[in-house]
């Protein structure tokens, strides 16, 4: 059955319903509920998060298909948000891979997982644009740049959702937070955002828009209020922007107990009101919370609320539950051979961590370990920490499943050399300097070091947002100590976030960030330490050099008066001659400590030859090596040459951005438009092409129009944002 028959049935389903069923299907109840079965045989039930066991969701579902009036089977959700049992790295580390491709297939074995115990639908995609690395979700979603968090997001609704929703081993994703709560204030949780509604459209709308354009089944409305209103009574974005504009046909789950927290934003008085305001809005399903249980049948009794509402609700959730194949086969297989673990999913597994790392310093190519090391001191808190390794929201990941570093590096090295192991801290945050000493003496017997420091997991994540983002505990004190026993040091950093690393980066000869790894991080990083793998991740969000910075991302404005890279003490002029007035900071360079987009390989790319041409076939028309004029309507070729120099078979990640130079609003100094990871064995040469359309350099206009405009663009192509090689385009009308 598909489309108006789809509709003309679920018509025929909401002309059975009494009011309580269409409540009952908008709520979403806690698997911790007490005795939910009487709930469902009612009808008064749509959802169930956190039900992880095959048998019982079976039997819930049993009591929804054959005891209850309608038949009418349950959603069961769960945070599948970066694996089930076989943990990937955080989603910051996977867009640090720049690999959509495999991404998306990380996204599949975990649907594979999930499914195989009766999960249904998860609440993934994280695609919140985050430009402050104090908000300790930072760590849940792609990063600071709209493109490469839309392009994770598409990876990640397909890795999902398949092609067909209804296969029993594809769950329902669902896109959140809708929206804006990558901008909460100060980077703390749940805060306020206060967002242009231009930036609003063209940054942090526009992967949701991507999620929506991929086919993701639902959104969710987000905790934080955007300009006063909150996201989930805010009729602006959910029923102007995403159900209107967009046309988005499946449903809207408000985030936990966000409906009655509307009452402590100040926005309602009461539930009831708060209730009112969100199916108002639009939002079509309640999580946890009790108000649409408790106030909507009151409400539209009261003809506050029109029916109409309530059914376009229920449309859109009947809608989702049909395109699973829930009304057809809402069991579980519990015969089936389980799939946990599978041998090829830990593979890839090992292969998205082995992506995920960026290499940022190699002083002297410290890295690869060479044959000649017979001895490694392996230091630090984070050497052999499983649950650690893998990171925040990993609820069904196991610490016995976790390859740590230590582990693998003793496997790998023991029959070679010796490894002397010493965390130096008990614990990442320990303040504690006891295990000095012994960490000392294992460096002394060894050739190089390798000190892995970091975050613990619940350092990063929901309601973990952190004032200063140096390393915990001692670290930085436990680096000081190796560091001056002149050995060589390499630092593997562990994370959820960007850090301050300012105080211990110029102390080691190399430094990896290898975020939360998961499952496989410990062999992934071992590979790379001992040259099996050479780096290729690069960074998806800045590093600061201090918290003073924060913001700081690449896709800035440019201001009247930019920064300037100038000697750091007071101006040399006044007001009136303002010699050494710019924007920036008397104490701190105006530029970060790592720019998006950076990272390191074992090898040397060269990039040279990059040329443009508004014409399609340029074998036989050739291209301009400066600048091009194309119309509005037309798009661009672009070529550039990229050569591997060195001895490793690398990949690289090749960015293309462009700056709009004159808008009627004013542009940002670049922005991400493409990226390829390519792969070239040493000595190889390639030609690396791109395709750029006028409508991707649209924006909105003061006028909030979506448009592109004639003038001058620059353009770059490299491996990095702040490096590449430049042309000059124009778009004439």
């Amino acid at each position: 059955m598909k489309g108006q028959g789809v509709e003309a049935w679920i018509d025929e389903i909401l002309s059975r319903m009494t009011l309580r069923e269409k409540i009952g299907q908008m709520c979403q109840v806690n698997g911790a509920l007490k005795e939910p079965e009487e709930l469902i045989r009612k009808g008064e039930v749509g959802a169930f998060l956190n039900v992880v066991d095959p048998e019982t969701c079976n039997r819930y579902q049993r009591i929804a298909m054959e005891k209850s009036r309608l038949g009418i089977p349950l959603l069961m959700g769960r945070d599948v948000i970066h694996g089930f049992r076989t943990v990937f790295p955080i989603p910051l580390g996977q867009a640090a891979s720049w690999h959509p491709e495999l991404i998306e297939e990380a996204a599949s074995i975990a649907a594979k997982e999930a499914s195989s115990m009766g999960i249904n639908w998860t609440f993934a995609p994280m695609v919140d644009v985050a430009r402050d690395p104090r908000w300790g979700r930072i760590a849940e979603g792609g990063g600071e740049d709209p493109y490469l968090t839309s392009q994770l997001g598409r990876a990640m609704v397909r890795g999902f959702q398949g092609e067909d929703l209804s296969t029993p081993d594809r769950i329902a994703a669902c896109a959140k937070h809708y929206v804006g709560y990558g901008a909460a204030e100060g980077g703390r949780d749940y805060n306020t955002a206060l967002i242009p509604e231009g930036t609003l459209r063209d940054v942090y709308l526009l992967p949701f828009r991507a999620c929506v354009e991929a086919g993701v089944a639902s959104l969710m409305s987000a905790f934080n209020e955007i300009n006063g209103i909150p996201a989930t009574g805010n009729e602006f974005t959910l029923r102007r922007i995403l159900k209107g504009e967009w046309e988005f046909d499946g449903f809207v789950v408000s985030d936990w107990g966000a409906i009655a927290e509307m009452v402590v934003h100040g926005f309602c008085s009461d539930e009831k009101e708060a209730t009112f305001s969100a199916i108002k809005a639009g939002v079509d399903m309640e999580m946890a919370s009790q108000c649409y249980h408790s106030h909507l049948e009151k409400l539209i009794d009261e003809g506050r609320v029109p029916i109409e509402w309530i059914d376009d609700a229920i449309r859109r959730i009947l809608r989702i539950k049909f395109r699973l194949g829930l009304f057809e086969n809402p069991y579980v297989n519990t015969s089936r051979k389980s799939n946990l673990l599978a041998l090829k999913y830990l593979e890839v597994a090992r292969k998205l961590a082995r992506e995920s790392v960026v290499l940022l310093k190699n002083k002297d190519q410290v890295l690869p370990l060479s044959d000649e090391v017979r001895t490694l001191a392996v230091i630090g808190p984070m050497a052999d920490r499983p649950t650690d390794q893998m990171g925040c929201w990993t609820f069904d990941g196991r610490p016995e499943d976790v390859i740590t570093p230590l582990k693998a590096i003793l496997e790998k090295f023991s029959r070679k050399g010796e490894v002397f192991f010493a965390p130096g801290l008990e614990n990442p945050r320990s303040e504690s300097k006891k295990g000095f000493e012994e960490a000392v003496r294992a460096v002394r017997k060894a050739d190089v070091v390798l000190l892995f420091l970091g975050e613990d997991a619940n350092l990063s994540g929901e309601a973990r947002c952190r004032a200063f983002l140096d390393l915990p505990g001692s670290q930085v004190e436990l680096v000081k100590a190796i560091s001056q026993e002149g050995k060589p040091v390499v630092a593997v950093i562990m994370t959820g976030r960007p850090l301050t690393l300012t105080d211990m980066v110029e102390k080691v000869d190399a430094l990896m960030i290898a975020w939360h790894p998961g499952t496989m991080g410990g062999l992934a990083l071992a590979e790379l330490l001992f040259g099996e793998d050479s780096p290729s991740g690069k960074l998806p969000v800045t590093f600061p050099r201090t918290e003073g910075q924060i913001p700081i991302y690449y896709a800035h404005k440019n201001t009247g008066r930019p920064p300037q890279q100038v000697d750091r003490m007071a101006p040399m002029g006044t007001p009136i001659d303002f010699v050494g007035f710019f924007s920036g900071y008397l104490d701190v360079e105006p530029t970060p400590l790592y720019p998006f987009g950076f990272g390191l390989s074992y090898t040397n790319f060269k990039y040279e030859n990059l040329r443009i041409s508004s014409l399609p076939d340029y074998r036989t028309f050739g291209f301009s090596l400066s600048s091009e004029r194309i119309h509005l309507g037309e798009g661009l070729t672009i070529l550039v040459d990229l050569q591997n120099l060195g001895p490793y078979a690398a990949d690289e990640v090749v960015q293309l951005y462009v700056r709009d130079i004159v808008g009627s609003v004013t542009r940002p100094v670049k922005e991400l438009k493409g990226f390829q990871r390519v792969h070239l064995e040493p000595g190889e040469r390639r030609t690396i092409r791109f395709t750029l359309h006028t409508d991707d350099l649209r924006f909105y206009n003061r006028d909030m129009e979506f448009v592109a405009e004639p003038g001058r663009f620059h353009l770059w192509v490299g491996g990095s944002s702040i490096e590449g090689l430049q042309a000059m385009f124009e778009i004439i009308e």
